[in-house]
């Protein structure tokens, strides 16, 4: 099978990809293209399916680049190619050749764009890191490369959807304590929870941090089990690990 490449014409002419599950080595629960290095597949498996990935964003593997992701706020810039995986939820680079890298199973993945400033970037954004500011930072640290947010565009890859993100009294306490006007990204569910909108939180916060174009590409990781990892739906389905889906940009 072949790897399934969705893209997004904002981005576009820059070369960049959020790579479905389909077309990878991975067997048994991480049927797939499983990139997650800290996943329990086989690692020769792992590694045959990000190769594939460097393929298919025209570089080596190594430079692949990618962070050791712990839903922070935290961004770092790449200047050249490495094994390292720094801790960190986003990076950038004005360096051609690098292709950033984020896994997600559910998160949304954030891949950013300055084509005029040749300013590239991507964010791990759970609802922590979004919360805590990853989105900003992620802007700031492509401003300090000379990006333009005004001239920058924003899209979000498959992310677990609203009618799928069931919370509870405490995750809603959370975000009332920051804004009351995050009352806008919860609907009501049953037995005195909440319905979570991920990516409706993205969008505002790139939005009112001033980007210039923002969208969500509105796949739901959670309701397309053939083509998406999900971490909530392998822990209703008791399953004991699940894959991680990559997505790439790159100058």
């Amino acid at each position: 099978m072949t790897l399934e490449i969705l893209t997004s014409e904002l981005l576009s002419p820059i070369r960049h990809g959020f790579f479905t599950r389909h077309g990878g080595a991975s067997s048994g629960i991480f049927q797939g293209l499983n990139c997650g290095t800290g996943s329990s597949d086989q690692s020769e498996a792992v590694r045959m399916n990000r190769t594939r990935v460097a393929e298919a964003m025209q570089v080596d593997l190594q430079s692949l680049a990618g962070v050791h992701q712990v839903h922070s706020p935290d961004v770092v810039t790449v200047t050249k190619p490495s094994d390292e995986r720094p801790r960190g939820d986003a990076m950038v680079t004005n360096v051609p050749g690098i292709a950033l890298s984020i896994l997600t199973a559910d998160c949304q993945p954030v891949l950013f764009a300055d084509p005029q400033a040749g300013v590239i970037g991507a964010a791990h954004a759970g609802w922590r890191g979004a919360l805590d500011g990853v989105l900003e930072a992620t802007l700031e640290a492509m401003e300090a490369l000379g990006a333009n947010r005004n001239d920058t565009v924003a899209v979000i890859g498959p992310a677990i959807s609203q009618r799928a993100y069931e919370v509870g009294p405490d995750f809603f306490d959370d975000f009332m304590m920051q804004d009351p006007d995050n009352a806008r990204f919860f609907a009501n569910g049953e037995g005195g929870r909440y319905m979570f909108d991920l990516p409706g939180l993205g969008l505002q916060k790139l939005r009112q941090a001033g980007v210039g174009t923002a969208e969500w590409i509105r796949h739901c990781t959670y309701s397309d089990p053939d083509r998406f990892y999900s971490y909530r739906r392998t822990t209703h389905s008791k399953e004991a690990d699940y894959g991680r889906l990559i997505s790439c940009i790159r100058l």
